[in-house]
Protein backbone atom coordinates (compact mmCIF):
# COMPACT_ATOMS: atom_id res chain seq x y z
CA UNK A 1 0.00 0.00 0.00
CA UNK A 2 1.37 3.40 -1.00
CA UNK A 3 2.03 5.70 1.95
CA UNK A 4 0.81 9.26 1.43
CA UNK A 5 2.39 12.10 3.35
CA UNK A 6 3.48 15.68 2.68
CA UNK A 7 5.96 15.93 -0.21
CA UNK A 8 9.47 17.24 0.37
CA UNK A 9 10.08 20.40 -1.70
CA UNK A 10 12.57 19.98 -4.52
CA UNK A 11 15.64 22.23 -4.31
CA UNK A 12 14.93 25.44 -6.16
CA UNK A 13 11.35 24.44 -6.94
CA UNK A 14 8.69 27.11 -6.98
CA UNK A 15 4.95 26.90 -6.63
CA UNK A 16 3.04 26.04 -9.77
CA UNK A 17 1.38 29.18 -11.16
CA UNK A 18 -1.64 27.10 -12.06
CA UNK A 19 -2.15 25.60 -8.62
CA UNK A 20 -2.53 28.04 -5.79
CA UNK A 21 -3.59 27.65 -2.21
CA UNK A 22 -3.39 31.44 -2.08
CA UNK A 23 -6.57 31.65 -4.12
CA UNK A 24 -5.87 33.83 -7.19
CA UNK A 25 -7.87 37.02 -7.29
CA UNK A 26 -10.56 37.78 -9.82
CA UNK A 27 -8.06 39.87 -11.75
CA UNK A 28 -6.19 36.65 -12.58
CA UNK A 29 -9.14 35.30 -14.53
CA UNK A 30 -8.63 35.51 -18.30
CA UNK A 31 -11.29 37.03 -20.51
CA UNK A 32 -11.78 33.83 -22.54
CA UNK A 33 -14.02 30.84 -21.85
CA UNK A 34 -13.70 28.90 -18.60
CA UNK A 35 -15.22 25.83 -17.03
CA UNK A 36 -15.46 24.40 -13.54
CA UNK A 37 -16.65 20.86 -12.75
CA UNK A 38 -19.98 22.11 -11.44
CA UNK A 39 -20.82 24.33 -14.37
CA UNK A 40 -19.58 21.81 -16.93
CA UNK A 41 -21.78 19.16 -15.28
CA UNK A 42 -24.71 21.60 -15.31
CA UNK A 43 -24.42 22.06 -19.08
CA UNK A 44 -24.19 18.31 -19.62
CA UNK A 45 -27.19 17.75 -17.39
CA UNK A 46 -29.35 20.54 -18.82
CA UNK A 47 -28.21 23.56 -20.90
CA UNK A 48 -31.10 25.62 -19.51
CA UNK A 49 -29.96 24.92 -15.95
CA UNK A 50 -26.49 26.15 -16.95
CA UNK A 51 -28.04 29.33 -18.29
CA UNK A 52 -30.13 29.94 -15.16
CA UNK A 53 -27.10 29.53 -12.88
CA UNK A 54 -24.28 30.99 -14.96
CA UNK A 55 -25.82 33.63 -17.22
CA UNK A 56 -29.05 34.69 -15.49
CA UNK A 57 -27.41 34.13 -12.09
CA UNK A 58 -30.77 33.25 -10.58
CA UNK A 59 -30.64 32.94 -6.79
CA UNK A 60 -31.04 29.51 -5.24
CA UNK A 61 -32.01 29.05 -1.63
CA UNK A 62 -29.59 26.45 -0.24
CA UNK A 63 -31.24 23.39 1.20
CA UNK A 64 -30.57 22.03 4.66
CA UNK A 65 -28.92 19.04 2.98
CA UNK A 66 -26.50 21.33 1.09
CA UNK A 67 -25.74 23.36 4.21
CA UNK A 68 -25.07 20.19 6.17
CA UNK A 69 -22.60 19.16 3.47
CA UNK A 70 -20.85 22.52 3.76
CA UNK A 71 -20.69 22.18 7.53
CA UNK A 72 -19.21 18.68 7.44
CA UNK A 73 -16.63 19.73 4.82
CA UNK A 74 -15.61 22.65 7.05
CA UNK A 75 -15.24 20.37 10.08
CA UNK A 76 -13.08 17.90 8.17
CA UNK A 77 -10.84 20.69 6.93
CA UNK A 78 -10.42 22.06 10.47
CA UNK A 79 -9.78 18.56 11.79
CA UNK A 80 -6.48 18.45 9.91
CA UNK A 81 -5.41 21.70 11.55
CA UNK A 82 -5.09 19.69 14.78
CA UNK A 83 -2.00 17.65 15.69
CA UNK A 84 -2.33 14.08 14.42
CA UNK A 85 -2.88 12.60 17.88
CA UNK A 86 -5.86 14.91 18.46
CA UNK A 87 -7.73 13.98 15.28
CA UNK A 88 -10.27 11.83 17.07
CA UNK A 89 -14.02 11.37 16.59
CA UNK A 90 -14.56 13.37 19.78
CA UNK A 91 -12.50 16.28 18.43
CA UNK A 92 -14.43 16.25 15.17
CA UNK A 93 -17.77 16.27 16.97
CA UNK A 94 -16.57 19.17 19.12
CA UNK A 95 -15.89 21.20 15.97
CA UNK A 96 -19.47 20.99 14.68
CA UNK A 97 -21.02 23.74 16.79
CA UNK A 98 -18.23 26.32 16.36
CA UNK A 99 -18.08 25.67 12.62
CA UNK A 100 -21.85 26.08 12.38
CA UNK A 101 -21.59 29.37 14.27
CA UNK A 102 -18.87 30.49 11.88
CA UNK A 103 -21.01 29.66 8.85
CA UNK A 104 -23.97 31.44 10.42
CA UNK A 105 -21.89 34.54 11.16
CA UNK A 106 -20.88 34.74 7.51
CA UNK A 107 -24.32 33.87 6.13
CA UNK A 108 -27.01 34.79 8.71
CA UNK A 109 -29.83 33.78 6.36
CA UNK A 110 -28.90 30.13 6.88
CA UNK A 111 -30.67 30.29 10.21
CA UNK A 112 -34.03 30.63 8.43
CA UNK A 113 -33.72 27.09 7.09
CA UNK A 114 -35.18 25.71 10.30
CA UNK A 115 -38.06 28.16 10.69
CA UNK A 116 -40.55 26.07 8.71
CA UNK A 117 -40.94 22.33 8.17
CA UNK A 118 -40.10 20.68 4.86
CA UNK A 119 -42.80 18.81 2.89
CA UNK A 120 -43.45 15.23 3.88
CA UNK A 121 -41.54 12.60 1.95
CA UNK A 122 -43.59 11.15 -0.91
CA UNK A 123 -44.55 7.53 -1.23
CA UNK A 124 -41.73 5.40 -2.55
CA UNK A 125 -44.20 3.97 -5.07
CA UNK A 126 -44.38 7.31 -6.87
CA UNK A 127 -41.58 7.74 -9.43
CA UNK A 128 -41.58 11.48 -8.75
CA UNK A 129 -43.61 13.51 -6.30
CA UNK A 130 -45.76 16.27 -7.74
CA UNK A 131 -46.63 19.78 -6.63
CA UNK A 132 -49.84 21.38 -7.83
CA UNK A 133 -49.20 23.49 -10.92
CA UNK A 134 -51.72 26.03 -9.62
CA UNK A 135 -48.93 27.54 -7.51
CA UNK A 136 -46.58 27.79 -10.48
CA UNK A 137 -46.41 30.93 -12.65
CA UNK A 138 -47.53 29.81 -16.07
CA UNK A 139 -48.30 26.32 -14.75
CA UNK A 140 -50.64 24.11 -16.72
CA UNK A 141 -52.61 20.95 -16.36
CA UNK A 142 -51.17 17.63 -15.31
CA UNK A 143 -48.70 16.19 -17.79
CA UNK A 144 -46.25 13.38 -18.18
CA UNK A 145 -43.34 12.44 -15.95
CA UNK A 146 -40.14 14.45 -16.35
CA UNK A 147 -37.70 12.67 -18.58
CA UNK A 148 -40.51 11.06 -20.59
CA UNK A 149 -42.28 13.98 -22.19
CA UNK A 150 -43.24 17.59 -21.63
CA UNK A 151 -44.21 17.83 -17.97
CA UNK A 152 -46.46 20.66 -16.83
CA UNK A 153 -46.33 20.07 -13.09
CA UNK A 154 -43.53 20.69 -10.68
CA UNK A 155 -41.89 17.47 -9.53
CA UNK A 156 -39.59 16.53 -6.68
CA UNK A 157 -37.44 13.44 -6.61
CA UNK A 158 -38.35 11.38 -3.53
CA UNK A 159 -34.63 11.06 -2.69
CA UNK A 160 -34.28 14.84 -2.67
CA UNK A 161 -37.30 15.24 -0.39
CA UNK A 162 -36.07 12.50 1.95
CA UNK A 163 -32.56 14.00 2.12
CA UNK A 164 -33.97 17.40 3.00
CA UNK A 165 -36.27 15.98 5.66
CA UNK A 166 -33.34 14.10 7.17
CA UNK A 167 -31.03 17.14 7.21
CA UNK A 168 -33.71 19.51 8.49
CA UNK A 169 -34.61 17.25 11.41
CA UNK A 170 -38.18 16.61 10.34
CA UNK A 171 -38.37 13.42 12.39
CA UNK A 172 -37.42 15.32 15.54
CA UNK A 173 -40.67 17.25 15.44
CA UNK A 174 -42.88 14.34 16.40
CA UNK A 175 -42.66 15.06 20.12
CA UNK A 176 -41.50 18.68 19.97
CA UNK A 177 -43.47 20.95 22.33
CA UNK A 178 -45.29 23.97 20.93
CA UNK A 179 -42.92 26.80 20.04
CA UNK A 180 -39.87 24.56 20.13
CA UNK A 181 -40.02 23.18 16.58
CA UNK A 182 -37.33 25.44 15.13
CA UNK A 183 -34.87 24.67 17.92
CA UNK A 184 -35.64 20.96 17.57
CA UNK A 185 -34.94 21.09 13.83
CA UNK A 186 -31.63 22.88 14.37
CA UNK A 187 -30.59 20.41 17.06
CA UNK A 188 -31.45 17.48 14.79
CA UNK A 189 -29.53 19.13 11.94
CA UNK A 190 -26.38 19.40 14.07
CA UNK A 191 -26.82 15.84 15.31
CA UNK A 192 -27.11 14.54 11.74
CA UNK A 193 -23.86 16.36 10.86
CA UNK A 194 -22.13 14.68 13.80
CA UNK A 195 -23.47 11.31 12.64
CA UNK A 196 -21.92 11.82 9.20
CA UNK A 197 -18.55 12.35 10.85
CA UNK A 198 -18.88 8.84 12.22
CA UNK A 199 -19.05 7.64 8.60
CA UNK A 200 -15.80 9.43 7.89
CA UNK A 201 -13.94 7.76 10.75
CA UNK A 202 -15.30 4.41 9.62
CA UNK A 203 -13.38 4.69 6.32
CA UNK A 204 -10.27 6.72 7.25
CA UNK A 205 -7.93 7.26 10.17
CA UNK A 206 -6.90 10.93 10.00
CA UNK A 207 -4.17 10.33 12.59
CA UNK A 208 -2.24 8.45 9.89
CA UNK A 209 -2.66 11.13 7.23
CA UNK A 210 -0.92 14.41 6.53
CA UNK A 211 -2.64 15.99 3.52
CA UNK A 212 -0.40 17.99 1.23
CA UNK A 213 -3.19 20.42 0.33
CA UNK A 214 -6.75 21.11 1.43
CA UNK A 215 -9.50 23.19 -0.19
CA UNK A 216 -7.05 24.20 -2.91
CA UNK A 217 -8.02 26.07 -6.06
CA UNK A 218 -6.27 24.47 -9.03
CA UNK A 219 -6.40 25.71 -12.62
CA UNK A 220 -4.77 25.44 -16.01
CA UNK A 221 -5.29 26.45 -19.62
CA UNK A 222 -6.06 23.88 -22.30
CA UNK A 223 -6.36 24.38 -26.05
CA UNK A 224 -4.56 27.72 -25.54
CA UNK A 225 -7.72 29.53 -24.43
CA UNK A 226 -9.96 27.43 -22.19
CA UNK A 227 -9.40 27.92 -18.46
CA UNK A 228 -10.43 24.95 -16.34
CA UNK A 229 -10.35 25.13 -12.58
CA UNK A 230 -11.96 23.94 -9.41
CA UNK A 231 -11.47 23.27 -5.71
CA UNK A 232 -10.03 20.00 -4.43
CA UNK A 233 -11.22 18.89 -0.99
CA UNK A 234 -7.92 17.18 -0.27
CA UNK A 235 -4.75 16.20 -2.06
CA UNK A 236 -2.44 13.53 -0.62
CA UNK A 237 1.07 13.13 -2.04
CA UNK A 238 3.32 10.17 -1.30
CA UNK A 239 7.09 10.51 -0.80
CA UNK A 240 7.44 8.96 -4.26
CA UNK A 241 5.29 11.73 -5.75
CA UNK A 242 2.09 9.72 -6.24
CA UNK A 243 -1.07 11.84 -6.07
CA UNK A 244 -4.38 10.91 -4.48
CA UNK A 245 -7.33 13.23 -4.93
CA UNK A 246 -9.93 12.88 -2.17
CA UNK A 247 -13.47 14.24 -2.37
CA UNK A 248 -15.95 14.06 0.52
CA UNK A 249 -19.58 13.28 -0.28
CA UNK A 250 -22.07 13.67 2.54
CA UNK A 251 -24.86 11.83 0.77
CA UNK A 252 -25.19 8.11 0.39
CA UNK A 253 -23.39 6.11 -2.28
CA UNK A 254 -24.93 7.43 -5.49
CA UNK A 255 -27.40 6.13 -7.93
CA UNK A 256 -25.95 5.78 -11.41
CA UNK A 257 -26.89 9.30 -12.54
CA UNK A 258 -24.97 10.89 -9.68
CA UNK A 259 -21.99 8.53 -9.74
CA UNK A 260 -21.22 9.64 -13.30
CA UNK A 261 -21.28 13.28 -12.24
CA UNK A 262 -18.97 12.60 -9.29
CA UNK A 263 -16.41 10.80 -11.44
CA UNK A 264 -16.65 13.59 -14.04
CA UNK A 265 -15.69 16.03 -11.30
CA UNK A 266 -12.68 13.98 -10.23
CA UNK A 267 -11.46 13.48 -13.80
CA UNK A 268 -11.62 17.25 -14.13
CA UNK A 269 -9.25 17.62 -11.17
CA UNK A 270 -7.02 14.83 -12.47
CA UNK A 271 -6.63 16.58 -15.81
CA UNK A 272 -5.63 19.88 -14.17
CA UNK A 273 -3.09 18.14 -11.95
CA UNK A 274 -1.63 16.19 -14.85
CA UNK A 275 -1.27 19.32 -17.00
CA UNK A 276 0.22 21.43 -14.19
CA UNK A 277 2.40 18.86 -12.41
CA UNK A 278 3.11 16.29 -15.08
CA UNK A 279 1.74 13.46 -12.92
CA UNK A 280 -1.42 11.46 -13.52
CA UNK A 281 -3.05 10.94 -10.10
CA UNK A 282 -2.72 7.36 -8.96
CA UNK A 283 -6.08 7.39 -7.17
CA UNK A 284 -9.26 9.44 -7.40
CA UNK A 285 -11.15 8.72 -4.19
CA UNK A 286 -14.76 9.44 -3.28
CA UNK A 287 -15.66 9.07 0.40
CA UNK A 288 -19.41 8.58 0.91
CA UNK A 289 -19.88 9.44 4.56
CA UNK A 290 -23.53 8.51 4.98
CA UNK A 291 -22.93 4.91 3.91
CA UNK A 292 -19.26 4.79 4.99
CA UNK A 293 -18.23 3.65 1.53
CA UNK A 294 -15.13 4.36 -0.56
CA UNK A 295 -15.03 4.53 -4.34
CA UNK A 296 -11.54 4.52 -5.88
CA UNK A 297 -10.80 5.15 -9.53
CA UNK A 298 -7.43 5.18 -11.31
CA UNK A 299 -7.26 7.14 -14.58
CA UNK A 300 -4.52 6.90 -17.20
CA UNK A 301 -3.00 9.49 -19.50
CA UNK A 302 -4.92 8.30 -22.56
CA UNK A 303 -8.21 8.63 -20.71
CA UNK A 304 -7.36 12.15 -19.56
CA UNK A 305 -6.41 13.15 -23.11
CA UNK A 306 -9.85 12.01 -24.28
CA UNK A 307 -11.45 13.83 -21.37
CA UNK A 308 -9.58 17.00 -22.34
CA UNK A 309 -11.05 16.79 -25.84
CA UNK A 310 -14.47 16.30 -24.28
CA UNK A 311 -14.09 19.50 -22.25
CA UNK A 312 -12.98 21.45 -25.31
CA UNK A 313 -16.02 20.22 -27.24
CA UNK A 314 -18.23 21.05 -24.26
CA UNK A 315 -16.79 24.58 -24.05
CA UNK A 316 -17.39 25.07 -27.77
CA UNK A 317 -21.00 23.99 -27.29
CA UNK A 318 -21.40 26.46 -24.42
CA UNK A 319 -19.96 29.33 -26.46
CA UNK A 320 -22.20 28.41 -29.40
CA UNK A 321 -25.25 28.37 -27.13
CA UNK A 322 -24.29 31.80 -25.79
CA UNK A 323 -23.86 33.18 -29.29
CA UNK A 324 -27.20 31.78 -30.44
CA UNK A 325 -28.91 32.45 -27.08
CA UNK A 326 -30.13 28.88 -27.31
CA UNK A 327 -30.14 26.96 -24.02
CA UNK A 328 -32.69 24.19 -24.27
CA UNK A 329 -34.04 22.17 -21.36
CA UNK A 330 -33.04 18.53 -21.14
CA UNK A 331 -35.67 16.73 -19.04
CA UNK A 332 -34.58 13.80 -16.91
CA UNK A 333 -35.02 12.43 -13.40
CA UNK A 334 -32.61 15.14 -12.27
CA UNK A 335 -35.44 17.63 -12.85
CA UNK A 336 -36.72 16.43 -9.49
CA UNK A 337 -33.73 18.12 -7.82
CA UNK A 338 -33.98 21.43 -9.73
CA UNK A 339 -35.16 24.62 -8.01
CA UNK A 340 -35.94 26.45 -11.27
CA UNK A 341 -38.84 24.35 -12.56
CA UNK A 342 -41.25 27.30 -12.38
CA UNK A 343 -39.26 29.03 -15.14
CA UNK A 344 -38.73 25.94 -17.27
CA UNK A 345 -40.80 25.34 -20.44
CA UNK A 346 -40.93 21.63 -19.60
CA UNK A 347 -43.08 22.58 -16.60
CA UNK A 348 -45.17 25.28 -18.26
CA UNK A 349 -42.85 28.14 -17.27
CA UNK A 350 -41.15 30.88 -19.25
CA UNK A 351 -37.44 31.73 -18.84
CA UNK A 352 -36.58 35.38 -18.21
CA UNK A 353 -35.38 37.48 -21.17
CA UNK A 354 -31.83 36.65 -22.17
CA UNK A 355 -29.46 39.14 -20.50
CA UNK A 356 -28.16 41.89 -22.77
CA UNK A 357 -24.65 41.40 -21.34
CA UNK A 358 -24.46 37.71 -20.42
CA UNK A 359 -20.70 37.82 -19.94
CA UNK A 360 -20.78 40.61 -17.36
CA UNK A 361 -19.77 39.57 -13.86
CA UNK A 362 -18.74 36.19 -12.57
CA UNK A 363 -21.04 33.33 -11.71
CA UNK A 364 -20.78 31.92 -8.23
CA UNK A 365 -19.70 28.30 -8.34
CA UNK A 366 -20.26 25.67 -5.71
CA UNK A 367 -19.82 21.95 -5.52
CA UNK A 368 -22.78 19.70 -6.33
CA UNK A 369 -23.54 18.79 -2.74
CA UNK A 370 -22.84 22.04 -0.92
CA UNK A 371 -23.18 25.79 -1.15
CA UNK A 372 -20.27 28.21 -1.35
CA UNK A 373 -18.49 28.46 1.98
CA UNK A 374 -16.66 31.43 3.49
CA UNK A 375 -13.43 29.59 2.71
CA UNK A 376 -14.33 29.73 -0.96
CA UNK A 377 -14.08 33.47 -1.35
CA UNK A 378 -13.19 33.43 -5.05
CA UNK A 379 -15.93 33.10 -7.63
CA UNK A 380 -15.18 30.29 -10.04
CA UNK A 381 -16.71 30.22 -13.49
Amino acid sequence: MTAFSPPQPRPGASASPATSAGRPGLGDRPAGPSLSPSRAADFKTCPLLFRFRTIDKLPEQPSADQVRGTLVHAVLERLFDLPAAERTPESAVALVTPEWERLLANEPDLGTLFATPVPASPSSSDPLSRTSSAAVPGGGAAGEDAGVGHATELVRDPAAVAAEADAAGQIALVDAPAGAAEAARLAAFLTSARDLLGGYFAVEDPQRLEPAERETLISTMIDDELLIRGYIDRLDISPAGDLRVVDYKTGGAPREAFEGRALFQLKFYALVLWRTRGVVPRVLRLLYLKDAEVLDYSPDAGELERFERTLIALSNAVERAKRDQDFRPKPSRLCGWCSHQALCPEFGGTPPPFPTSPTAGLPTDSEPDRLATPVRDDAVA
